[in-house]
């Protein structure tokens, strides 16, 4: 019998994870729509956090019976309501950005590896070979910059690349 269990324990279980789920997702829409994009961007650590706890919370409400719809909801709630605080603090104190944001970090300069940075960073010469083959790029030299962004992702400049020249690219095709 307690294999049978395994696959179904009745109804009870299966109505309460469509009810308490939909009212659940319902809450978590409302809240991101009211706060704003910021909430689930992904410009830093804090963010990345807040977005995986966010998950986390919205599983643990459908999934545990020993959390009620309303500890969820405000759970969720007070995880949106932290991040929209810190996001306002950051905009009106320079300090405080600094202390919850990562700046990005330049690892490689005019198609030179900086060793030091990238050993802050904790990046391997085999990894920023990988970015930039990733990025359509196979000999470092005509590479002017790669950068490690606060979101843990890797932005690639080409030699000669600018935001302009893309501009004045995608205008020439339309």
């Amino acid at each position: 019998m307690d294999f049978l269990e395994m696959f179904y324990q009745g109804w009870e279980g299966i109505i309460r994870t469509v009810v308490v789920g939909t009212l659940a997702y319902a809450s978590l829409m409302i809240f991101l729509r009211i706060t704003g994009n910021r909430t689930l961007s992904k410009l830093n650590a804090f963010d990345l956090i807040v977005t995986v706890a966010l998950g986390s919370v919205l599983a643990s409400i459908l999934m545990s019976k020993g959390v009620a719809l309303a500890e969820g909801i405000t759970a969720l709630l007070l995880l949106i309501g932290l991040q929209y605080l810190v996001a306002v603090l950051s905009v009106k104190s320079q300090r405080f950005a600094r202390m919850v944001r990562s700046e990005p970090q330049l690892l490689l300069r005019d198609g030179e590896p900086l060793l030091q940075a990238m050993h802050a960073a904790r990046v391997t010469r085999d990894e920023l070979d990988t970015v930039m083959r990733t990025s359509g790029y196979t000999d470092q030299s005509t590479i002017s910059a790669i950068i490690l962004e606060a979101d843990g992702s890797f932005s690639v400049v080409g030699i000669g690349d600018k935001a302009s020249d893309r501009v004045a690219v995608g205008n020439l095709s339309t």
